[in-house]
């Protein structure tokens, strides 16, 4: 039981990625001194959890029986968003992920949705619906946004610790690091496409 949950939570915590997230936020660590970041972050994981743990308690019920579509139709799609993310960082690095968050009033908003909630989290989160009853479902989901958040915390300062002293240097690391996650990124695109396809196919032969 407890090693399910341990795999659960890795699982969530793997595809949320605090390493590719600090990355993706760039921009707004500039723009933020470091407790109105911390509030912009809280406010996201909350938002985040909420909708992990909707999806976790109601699994793939929100798709047939709310949206009226397949959960394999869901893994398509997000797949080809996924990949148009990914595309976008090999053509523009770190700072696609500007473009496609967009200009927002509502910073935190704008954070969970898509650095923090995508195809791929929400997949996760409802493969740990699957696996555990609703309370240990939801813990899972808990824990790995907290220790997500906790751990863009820790970079955070060491960011602003080294930035001052190797500015240059950061840059040119964040760079080359937002291309590589184009990698990472598409290849789940690819894995989630034919997951869907693969699901189809079954329920047709």
């Amino acid at each position: 039981m407890m090693t399910d949950f341990i795999k659960s939570t890795l699982l969530l915590l793997v595809l949320l990625n605090p390493f590719l997230v600090i990355i993706y936020l760039t921009d707004i660590m500039a723009k933020l001194d470091g407790a109105k970041f911390r509030n912009v972050l809280i406010r996201a994981g909350l938002i985040a959890v909420v909708v992990f743990c909707s999806f976790a308690i109601l699994g793939t019920a929100i798709f047939s029986q709310v949206f009226q579509v397949e959960f394999a139709s869901f893994q398509v799609f997000g797949g080809v968003v996924f990949l148009l993310i990914g595309l976008q960082f090999v053509f523009k690095g770190p700072n696609a992920i500007e473009v496609l968050r967009g200009e927002s009033e509502h910073i935190a908003g704008a954070v969970a949705m898509p650095v923090l909630i995508g195809p791929g989290t929400i997949s996760a989160s409802v493969v740990i619906g699957e696996r555990h009853n609703v309370l240990v479902g939801c813990a899972a989901v808990i824990l790995a946004t907290t220790l997500c958040i906790i751990t863009i915390f820790a970079l955070k300062k060491l960011h602003d610790y080294v930035r001052y002293r190797r500015e240059a240097l950061i840059q040119r690391y964040i760079e080359i690091a937002g291309r590589i996650t184009a990698l990472f990124v598409g290849s789940v695109a690819i894995e989630m496409m034919f997951q869907g396809l693969f699901t189809w196919l079954k329920k047709i032969s």
